[in-house]
C-alpha cells in the first residue's frame, strides 16, 4: 500500500516592511488602483477631471495591510509629538471604515496594550435597537482620532467630528490618507483640529 505523506506547502507570509517601504508601496498601489481620469461630479457637487477612489486600495488585501501600518505609524507619531493618549480611531462610513479596522488590527499585531479600538460613524442614527449614531468601540470620554480616506471640502470629516463631540468624545486630531488640497484641511483646522495626512493630491497625480 502506498503511504500518503503530508503535503508540505510553503507558506508565503507578508514581509514586514519599514515604514518608508510601506509608504512607497502604498503610494504605488493607490496610483495603480485608485486614480481615475475623466469627468466626475464629487460628493461636494464640484466637477473634477480626476477621481480618487481609495476604497479600491483600502479594501484590497495588500492595500489594507499597508494602510494599517502606514496610518498607524502616522497616528502614533502625531500622538507622541503632541502628548495625547488615543483610545480609538474611526470616521464617517464608509470611507473611514476599512482604515479604522486596518489600524486596529495592526495595533493588535504590534502588541500594543491596549490596542487601538475601531468605531464607525453612521450617516444617521439607527432607528431600532440601541439607536446608535456611532457603532463599535466608542464611549463618552474617549479621546479619538477621526479618520477619512480622502479630504476634499472636509464635510464628511466634519460630520464625524461633530458626531464624536456630540456623543461626549474628544477629537485629538484628524488623520487622512489623501488630502485633495481643495480647502477641506483648512476648514477643519479652522475649527481647531489638527489634520495630518499620508499623501497629498500632487503625489498621486
Amino acid at each position: 500500500m502506498r503511504r500518503r505523506g503530508k503535503i508540505k506547502r510553503k507558506k508565503d507570509k507578508p514581509t514586514m516592511l519599514t515604514i518608508i517601504q510601506a509608504t512607497e508601496r502604498l503610494l504605488a498601489i493607490l496610483r495603480q488602483r485608485s486614480v481615475f481620469r475623466g469627468d466626475f461630479v464629487l460628493s461636494s457637487g464640484a466637477r473634477s477631471n480626476y477621481y480618487i477612489d481609495c476604497r479600491l486600495t483600502t479594501l484590497h488585501p495588500e492595500g489594507a495591510w499597508l494602510v494599517g501600518q502606514v496610518m498607524h505609524g502616522l497616528i502614533q507619531s502625531e500622538a507622541a509629538q503632541t502628548g495625547v493618549k488615543i483610545s480609538a480611531v474611526g470616521g464617517l462610513t464608509m470611507g473611514a471604515d476599512p482604515i479604522a479596522l486596518a489600524v486596529g488590527i495592526f495595533s493588535f499585531l504590534a502588541g500594543e496594550k491596549p490596542p487601538l479600538e475601531a468605531f464607525v460613524v453612521r450617516k444617521a442614527a439607527k432607528g431600532h435597537g440601541q439607536t446608535k449614531l456611532i457603532e463599535g468601540h466608542f464611549k463618552a470620554g474617549d479621546s479619538v482620532v477621526v479618520l477619512d480616506d480622502v479630504v476634499t471640502r472636509g464635510d464628511s470629516t466634519i460630520s464625524a467630528i461633530n458626531a464624536v463631540v456630540n456623543e461626549g468624545g474628544t477629537v485629538a486630531f484628524v488623520a487622512v490618507l489623501v488630502d485633495r488640497q481643495e480647502g477641506g484641511r483648512k476648514k477643519i483646522e479652522e475649527m481647531g483640529y489638527r489634520v495630518v495626512s499620508v499623501f497629498e493630491r500632487d503625489q498621486l497625480l
